[in-house]
């Protein structure tokens, strides 16, 4: 990143910071900061590092994560369920996809694609482990949205997981949703 220190007051406004605030996190004096974005101070390289950093930190960490567009209610299926079952459960709630979820590990998804490419007759008497495609990713809630974004262009879903607990779920409508 080229940071142009004569943009600093328009940034820090964008993050919605005062003088003293950027300051502290910046760890110069406000004053200085006054002085810089008053065109009264060339500071010296040490104190634009200072200032760069400060502003990457800053932006990193008002970056969407994984945790704040995941949808911690996780509606899931056991191997041993009956998909007939399953399909009123998707249906009742609204959902195209279940994870299989056995003690805890996740062991495939069930999937409007998984049951439409059947025949009626050959699902209704069949068991989530018998249709269900492979598991899909899971993350860890402090997952970046590009890598989310990347995820979902190869998977329907994505599920978080946090200290060997699932903690939630991000479909493509979630990512979508989050970018309004």
């Amino acid at each position: 990143m080229v940071f142009d220190i004569t943009q600093l007051k328009k940034i820090r406004k964008h993050l919605n910071l005062t003088q003293s605030q950027f300051a502290k996190e910046a760890q110069v004096s406000q004053s200085m900061i006054a002085k810089i974005e008053s065109n009264k101070l060339d500071p010296t390289y040490s104190y634009i590092k200072k200032i760069e950093h400060a502003l990457e930190k800053l932006s990193k960490h008002q970056e969407k994560q994984a945790k704040d567009i995941m949808i911690p209610r996780i509606l899931s299926a056991k191997p041993h369920d009956r998909v007939s079952s399953l399909i009123k459960l998707m249906g009742k709630h609204s959902i195209s996809q279940l994870p299989v979820i056995e003690r805890g590990n996740v062991l495939g998804l069930i999937t409007e694609s998984s049951l439409l490419s059947r025949e009626k007759e050959e699902i209704l008497h069949k068991f989530a482990q018998e249709i269900m495609e492979p598991a899909p990713p899971i993350v860890s809630p402090d997952a970046s949205l590009p890598i989310i974004k990347q995820l979902l262009l190869f998977y329907s879903i994505i599920l978080i997981k946090e200290k060997g607990k699932l903690t939630g779920l991000i479909t493509k409508a979630d990512l979508i949703k989050s970018l309004v």
